[in-house]
């Protein structure tokens, strides 16, 4: 029988923990209003992650951590057709287009870029399945959970930080004038660079994640460094007037609650991984 649960009495961290002493093999399914997560594991360790039902292929995975480009990506995509990633791996290592590590490392990051965004929801409904693995024909990578919450908690008060330095997405972006500062003196990764691609007064914040498949934690980490740096400013959008409401000059910024722990539920929960 599954488990199921509330993030109001139980966090993913403390979820993440139990799977891992436990060492249970099984999919844990977590549901936000607006979003929907799902990790499989296999004797505690994650194997898998995928968000909002996602099912990216390979060629998508290494085109996002740079090991290939958007134009090899779809030539790949249109040749090999409806091959699995494990074929389609085996094809791009044996052709040397690229390395077991450039996998490796390519799917490593797509899992753990699905599971860290888990550590900032305080709602939601999870559900634990045990024995039940739905990715046994994707490329999966056993990772340790004690490395995954720990980097997920580190990433939660980096979180509650950057909300309060910058709290509102539906702003815009432009240079600022420094004529002795020139970006391409300067080392930006490949995101950072195509965050700085789509800087426009007329695309928002929330626009430039959203055409880059970025979450709101690697957008606004992004922007505040380009802040930081000195190389942008925060303006208000292109033709576009935000109304403040009357007594309220300002938006407060949003904070983190992290769940009540219930002890009834905490008692269920690890009676459940016991067993």
């Amino acid at each position: 029988m599954a488990l199921k649960g509330n993030l109001r009495d139980f966090s993913t961290a403390q979820l993440l923990n139990l799977i891992n002493l436990a060492r249970k093999t099984g999919t844990l399914t977590i549901e936000s209003p607006d979003a929907r997560c799902r990790l499989s594991f296999k004797g505690g360790k994650l194997v898998y992650a995928t968000m909002n039902g996602d099912q990216d292929n390979l060629a998508t995975m290494l085109q996002r951590t740079g090991k290939i480009t958007a134009e090899q990506a779809r030539a790949i995509q249109a040749k090999v057709g409806f091959k699995s990633d494990k074929e389609l791996a085996m094809l791009l290592i044996n052709t040397g287009r690229v390395s077991k590590e450039d996998i490796v490392h390519s799917v490593r990051s797509y899992i753990l870029n699905n599971v860290y965004p888990l550590f900032t929801w305080s709602e939601g409904q999870f559900r634990f399945e045990a024995n039940y693995l739905p990715f046994e024909d994707r490329i999966t990578i056993p990772i340790d959970l004690e490395n995954v919450i720990m980097e997920g908690s580190r990433r939660l008060q980096e979180w509650e930080r950057l909300q309060e330095e910058l709290p509102d997405l539906d702003v815009s972006l432009r240079f600022v004038e420094r004529p002795n500062v020139r970006l391409r003196d300067i080392s930006l990764s490949v995101e950072e660079w195509r965050v700085v691609s789509f800087i426009n007064p007329r695309n928002t914040i929330r626009q430039i994640a959203q055409y880059n498949n970025m979450s709101d934690f690697q957008i606004r980490k992004i922007v505040y460094g380009l802040l930081q740096a000195g190389l942008v400013e925060l303006v208000q959008p292109e033709g576009v007037v935000k109304p403040t409401p009357t007594g309220a000059p300002g938006r407060a910024p949003v904070t983190m609650r992290r769940p009540a722990v219930k002890r009834g539920v905490v008692e269920r929960l690890i009676n459940f991984f016991q067993r």
